[in-house]
């Protein structure tokens, strides 16, 4: 289920390795939209990390939910999950204690990677679970250029031909009284182009 009042979205899921990449394409569709292409790398990476803490490690299951907001010029990406267990950080390293991971481990590092790319981050107990959450540095919106009035079919005001007189013909006849539209009968060529269109 996916909820969107203007700047929020929320998407409920099983944290399994096909949804996740789901998920971080729906993070980067809402980024796009909301004109925070700045920010999707990020958001992806972190977000990604976190679906997979809870795909790896939380009990009694892997539902969990997705929530992204901006809130004037910070957003905010959370995951929401059923096991209310917190894990101690090293504050060193970011890592989970006990640290029993290698130097050149493959995984082990969410909550690393998560200090590393975000502005704050932070973890706090939810009903029966527990939310970990991140922010992002939004760029502030662009400033906006004051909308322009355009006369499309002759200036509002005398503009830059002041003084000039309207148009008379050639032989100093108004244009006042003719009429416009579409001719009765069609126009015909002229016999020249008649002859070479034909030969």
């Amino acid at each position: 289920m996916i909820s969107e009042p203007s700047r929020h979205c929320t998407v409920e899921l099983q944290a399994l390795p096909s949804r996740i990449g789901q998920v971080r394409r729906i993070v980067s569709a809402h980024l796009r939209y909301w004109h925070l292409d700045a920010l999707i790398d990020h958001a992806a990476l972190g977000v990604t990390e976190l679906l997979t803490n809870v795909h790896r490690h939380a009990q009694p299951d892997k539902m969990c939910t997705v929530e992204i907001e901006l809130l004037l010029d910070r957003l905010t990406v959370s995951v929401h999950d059923h096991d209310p267990r917190i894990p101690d950080i090293d504050c060193r390293s970011g890592r989970t204690v006990p640290d029993n991971i290698d130097d050149f481990a493959t995984s082990g590092r969410g909550l690393a990677i998560i200090e590393a790319v975000s502005e704050s981050w932070g973890i706090r107990p939810h009903d029966s679970g527990k939310i970990v959450w991140f922010t992002l540095p939004a760029p502030l919106p662009a400033v906006a250029v004051p909308p322009r009035s355009h006369a499309v079919y002759g200036a509002t005001t005398d503009g830059p031909f002041v003084g000039h007189t309207r148009f008379r013909g050639a032989h100093a006849t108004s244009l006042e009284g003719v009429p416009f539209g579409a001719p009765k009968e069609p126009a015909r060529a002229p016999a020249v182009a008649r002859s070479a269109l034909a030969g």
